[in-house]
């Protein structure tokens, strides 16, 4: 018979010093915000599962900003999603700490910034990654690329939701420029997006080639699956208008605005800020103009100047052809985007010529996209949020009751934290943000 020996003595499990990584270190947020971004949290132990790691958050500086009972952690396993409910304006640091087994820890730290509450709040989400949006095209599944005036990078946003880019694609390379194109429009048709410079000086009055640049990207797929492929570019434009201004009694005062020494952004400047193409046309594309206004009235039209060639311009580098200038009442506004839908209906974001505008009204106005007709102003927008409305992401059915249209500001003068820094400025990206914000057009 066997007589069985002594149990041996259970081994102590040792466990290793937990990790933690944060999927960003900088996060922006909005008092008020529906669906502020979120930051994932990886946890881990040697020797344990990481569903038994707790991971828990505390304020560690500006309580007033965000408190420890403002963070949320949920999820379970080796990822967990952090948010933060901001509770006003300005910046805190938050500690992140996961508790691992046998007592162990360790922390990181999340730098957080807050900026203030906007009208609708719940209309309101947040592009980050880039303060200065200039442009936007919708591409379906509920997805924009979206433009930086002051890069040459094209950001792909789901449009529902606040956050960084899903995708980047900076084509300066192709380009042949090592500065920034200033883009300030842009459209589509069919797989391809036309994108316009603004043709002018920059702010010093400084001729800069780049901004003589007009170009396309090839699109496949759509939504988040979005790609983007190079196309083509020409950088005559301004050279072409300029002439052909001149050759017809310097009527819109072309040449004066492009002299050495002349601002863009004043009545008498030289500023494009809207692409779209003519009414069932895909050769004939409108430049918008933000200046010059058209001196026929006190206060001046807006400016539209046909481009009748555009597509052939694009495509073997052709000398550009104008048809006469459109004037429209904007109520003494400037076209800051112009977009049309499918079935031909435009919609105008119209604003200030002047440089430091965002205190200075701005409408929609639709159009039936033929010269002679006059514009008629569906909403006015509110004029006390951060930044200056610029870009029209997709033009909804005018005709249907409570139709929605989405505009992205140009946020890169804006004070979002209330420190006194142009959000351009801001050294971490993540802090640096555009709004975009759905809006009902009157009937």
């Amino acid at each position: 018979m066997l007589i069985a020996g002594p149990t041996a003595p259970a081994q102590a499990v040792t466990y290793g010093t937990p990790t933690i990584a944060l999927s960003a270190s900088y996060l922006s947020g909005a008092v008020g915000a529906t669906g502020d971004p979120v930051v994932n949290v990886t946890v881990g132990q040697s020797g344990a599962d990481a569903s038994a790691l707790t991971v828990s958050a505390s304020a560690s500086s500006k309580a007033s900003v965000a408190g420890t009972g403002d963070v949320t952690v949920t999820g379970a396993g080796a990822v967990r999603q952090l948010a933060v409910t901001a509770r006003g304006r300005g910046y805190t640091n938050l500690t992140v700490k996961v508790v691992g087994l046998g007592g162990k820890s360790a922390t990181k730290t999340l730098y957080y910034a807050a900026s203030a509450a906007v009208q609708n709040p719940a209309d309101a989400r947040w592009f980050t990654g880039s303060a200065d949006a200039s442009a936007a095209v919708d591409v379906g599944g509920g997805y924009a690329v979206v433009a930086d005036d002051e890069s040459n990078v094209l950001r792909l946003y789901d449009r529902s939701r606040s956050g960084a880019p899903v995708k980047t694609w900076d084509f300066s390379s192709q380009l042949g420029v090592s500065k920034e194109v200033d883009i300030e429009g842009a459209t589509r048709v069919g797989n391809t997006i036309y994108w316009t410079g603004s043709l002018g000086n920059n702010k010093d009055g400084e001729y800069k080639a780049p901004r003589n640049t007009v170009f396309t990207t090839t699109v496949s797929g759509s939504g988040s699956g979005t790609q983007l492929a190079y196309g083509r570019s020409y950088k005559k434009l301004r050279d072409d208008l300029v002439a052909w201004d001149q050759a017809n009694g310097n009527k819109y005062g072309f040449a004066a605005g492009t002299a050495a020494g002349e601002a863009p952004k004043q009545i008498d400047g030289f500023n494009v800020e809207g692409l779209e193409f003519a009414p069932g046309s895909t050769t004939t594309a409108y430049l918008g103009f933000r200046a010059p206004l058209a001196p026929t009235v006190p206060g001046g039209k807006a400016l539209l100047v046909p481009v009748t060639n555009f597509d052939q311009v694009l495509v073997s580098g052709a000398k550009a052809v104008f048809g006469a200038g459109v004037e429209l009442d904007l109520g003494g506004l400037a076209v800051r985007d112009i977009r049309k839908n499918a079935a031909g209906q435009y919609l105008i974001l119209a604003g200030s010529w002047a440089a430091d505008d965002n205190s200075d009204p701005y409408a929609l106005y639709q159009w039936d996209g033929v010269a002679g007709h006059a514009p008629v102003k569906r909403a006015d927008l509110p004029t006390t949020d951060p930044g200056g409305w610029e870009a029209i992401v997709e033009v909804p059915d005018l005709t249907a009751a409570g139709a929605r249209v989405q505009l992205v500001t140009d946020s890169g003068s804006a004070d979002l934290y209330g420190d006194g820094t142009e959000a351009k400025d801001l050294t971490h990206p993540e802090w640096k943000k555009a709004r975009a914000a759905w809006f009902t057009l009157n009937p």
